[in-house]
């Protein structure tokens, strides 16, 4: 993985490798800057007196994460045709998880306590109709995955010469997902029709087989009640099935096939029925973003999901959300992808609510009036060498404080309790994100992330 490198005024410089960087820490030619992502300054070098290629930061937009990679590009002749060949080098990998989700169940439990005291003495007529919403409105929960994408290509910008963005513009049909029969639609898709149904598919049962839960294997798509038995094409109705369950179930009822596992029956049943929410908030937020980005001034690419799957099938690369962003675009060779993932979790900054609340709405005790306790603040990144005891050990991740002085650490790995404060030290201060390195899985084809914890914060000095 590489380094991000700033000039003695903190202006963007060409990232370097990890033993480039250790070097210039050593012979003090550099400061720490910022410890995650990992970033150094230099102490004897502005930014005309570099050189500096073109540096392309693509991202992958989805519902619950958005995949990132900062790319270098190289163009070569190819001697035998005479072509050009656009070649990218993988510098950083990042995949940046949203909490919309956590947005939108706090407003909805925000507006049934307003509703209970509106109501709880006299009725009050509700107030919904005298507001206007600008032109381009959308909802908290899907704005918040705007702004957060656009405040880490900001954070991008300010860390390497990014010169141009690439975003794939995916759309997921919705009408084709309830129904692809609809007729002259084949006409208008051409040869990835059906490619957004089967991506959906994909996403929605976790890339593995419905009926047997196989993973890293070729899938097929299955209807659950046999369309010879009158099941539609609609996507409620569709499941992945590996090739052995796809056989065994033939053109049965799932009810019969799963006769003696009602459990998993019932599973696939509820999962079958899952609504369409993840797929409407990339319709939503698509063309948002694409305006966030032309706002920036730098060129914009954007590129299908179709040629996205294309190109990582061409490169043999698993499937991941950040490795997704890596080939969207006119590619025509990736290298040094295998490399750690900076797993990004928006986890806000904190609130302003000062008591607990019952399942009522009445306050059940009270919190702290001051964020911080003995100098930590919750979401700081801290290292806690216990010397001695039942924990005894170094820890490093995101810290929870309490008023005791009784600290909680949330490692890549675990949560760690009971920790003191005098055995803790910040590494870096809260910025309402927390990181886990995470490595890819090895296995080819639609493999899906590891969840194996490289470290909590890494660093190569």
């Amino acid at each position: 993985m590489a380094v991000f490198v700033l000039d003695k005024r903190h202006k963007p410089l060409m990232p370097c490798s990890e033993k480039r960087a250790r070097i210039l820490l050593e012979r003090g030619r550099a400061r720490v800057h910022r410890m995650v992502p990992f970033t150094i300054r230099l102490v004897d070098r502005l930014q005309k007196d570099s050189v500096l290629q073109d540096v392309r930061v693509c991202l992958d937009p989805g519902s619950k994460a958005t995949g990132l990679a900062v790319t270098r590009e190289a163009e070569t002749v190819d001697q035998a045709t005479g072509e050009m060949v656009k070649t990218r080098v993988v510098l950083v990998l990042l995949e940046l998880q949203h909490r919309g989700h956590v947005i939108r169940d706090k407003l909805t439990s925000r507006r049934a306590f307003r509703r209970r005291r509106r109501n709880q003495l006299r009725y009050r007529p509700a107030r919904f109709d005298n507001r206007t919403k600008p032109q381009g409105w959308l909802a908290s929960s899907l704005q918040h995955r705007v702004d957060t994408t656009m405040a880490w290509i900001a954070r991008l910008m300010r860390w390497a010469p990014v010169t141009a963005l690439s975003q794939e513009l995916v759309r997921f049909d919705m009408q084709q997902m309830q129904n692809p029969e609809i007729s002259g639609a084949e006409y208008q898709q051409g040869t990835l029709a059906g490619y957004e149904v089967r991506e959906y598919l994909l996403e929605k049962w976790g890339r593995k087989c419905a009926y047997c839960d196989a993973e890293h294997t070729p899938l097929t798509i299955d209807h659950i009640h046999p369309k010879s038995k009158g099941g539609s094409d609609r996507v409620s109705n569709l499941a992945l099935a590996c090739h052995t369950c796809n056989q065994r179930k033939g053109n049965g009822s799932v009810e019969q096939f799963l006769v003696e596992k009602p459990g998993k029956l019932h599973q696939i049943l509820a999962q079958a029925k899952k609504p369409l929410r993840d797929a409407a908030a990339v319709n939503s937020t698509r063309w948002a973003l694409f305006q966030c980005l032309k706002d920036t001034g730098l060129p914009v690419e954007v590129g299908t999901g179709g040629r996205t799957k294309w190109n990582r099938k061409r490169f043999s690369v698993p499937k991941a959300h950040c490795l997704d962003a890596a080939c969207v675009g006119r590619v025509d060779g990736l290298q040094h992808w295998q490399q750690p993932v900076l797993s990004i979790k928006a986890t806000g900054r904190g609130s302003y609510q000062r008591t607990r609340l019952t399942k009522h709405g009445f306050p059940r005790g009270y919190l702290t009036r001051s964020k911080s306790v003995f100098g930590f603040q919750t979401g700081d990144m801290v290292k806690a060498v216990v010397t001695k005891g039942k924990k005894a050990g170094t820890y490093l991740g995101r810290v929870a404080i309490r008023a005791s002085g009784s600290f909680n650490i949330q490692t890549g790995t675990n949560l760690v309790q009971g920790i003191h404060h005098r055995f803790c030290s910040r590494v870096q201060r809260s910025d309402g994100y927390g990181y886990v390195w995470t490595k890819i899985a090895s296995d080819k084809g639609d493999a899906g992330m590891g969840q194996a914890s490289l470290a909590a914060l890494s660093s190569p000095a």
